[in-house]
């Protein structure tokens, strides 16, 4: 009791001796603040790698603009890659909600950017989804998180895709589900073929969007401009 005691007592000195130093830090402090973490011996075990891979293309790995490029590449590969950590699943169940809606419910234009499982390089462009509730809705800003969990890995375009369409369908069971993807492919363009204008459009389809005429609705809605 004793010992407790004088630890609050040394706290309140504390306190009392800093006070104008803590309350300018709580002025001066951000309202919000959106913190990146990354786990230190794997941040390091990817640095090493970069290093090695650097030198190995033969530059200096010690040069002025070099010296902390292995630790900024290991931090960006980690950040590219963190939907292996996430749940789609999820994220879907934390705001599902009861709703008699039954019509179709389109997101368009959602950006995503992911990288080329077979070299490495990014592929980006925009997903378009829509689903018909069967008894629940989810809020909007779920499906591009859903985007995003399946796109910060290392894909391909159909299998994202697929990943997206299944974890909607699976997850939310509604009474259809539509994914398209529009997106261009640095591998196309920066080598191999070279070609700088292709665009790869990959689509997915489930319940009522098997029927032409629904598809066909959906289709026309995400081409369209709406005012």
């Amino acid at each position: 009791m004793i010992i407790l005691m004088l630890l609050i007592k040394e706290n309140i000195n504390f306190v009392e001796d800093n006070y104008e130093y803590i309350k300018h830090k709580i002025k001066s402090m951000s309202p919000y603040r959106n913190l990146e973490e990354y786990n230190l011996e794997i941040t390091d075990e990817v640095k090493s790698r970069y290093s090695s891979i650097i030198a190995e293309i033969g530059e200096d790995v010690g040069r002025e603009g070099l010296v902390k490029t292995p630790e900024r590449a290991a931090k960006a590969m980690l950040f590219l890659t963190q939907g292996y950590q996430q749940d789609a699943v999820e994220i879907l169940k934390g705001a599902m909600f009861k709703e008699s809606y039954d019509e179709m419910v389109i997101i368009k234009d959602i950006e995503l950017y992911s990288l080329c499982e077979h070299h490495m390089l990014p592929f980006f462009g925009k997903a378009h989804i829509a689903y018909i509730p069967n008894g629940h809705i989810v809020g909007l800003s779920k499906i591009p998180r859903v985007v995003d969990v399946f796109a910060r890995r290392l894909q391909v375009q159909e299998r994202l895709t697929h990943d997206i369409l299944e974890c909607i369908n699976n997850t939310l069971k509604p009474k259809g589900v539509a994914v398209v993807i529009e997106a261009s492919h640095m591998c196309m363009m920066m080598r191999g073929v070279q070609k700088q204008n292709s665009v790869t459009t990959t689509s997915g389809f489930r319940g009522q969007f098997e029927k032409i005429e629904t598809r066909n609705e959906f289709l026309k809605l995400i081409s369209s401009k709406l005012s």
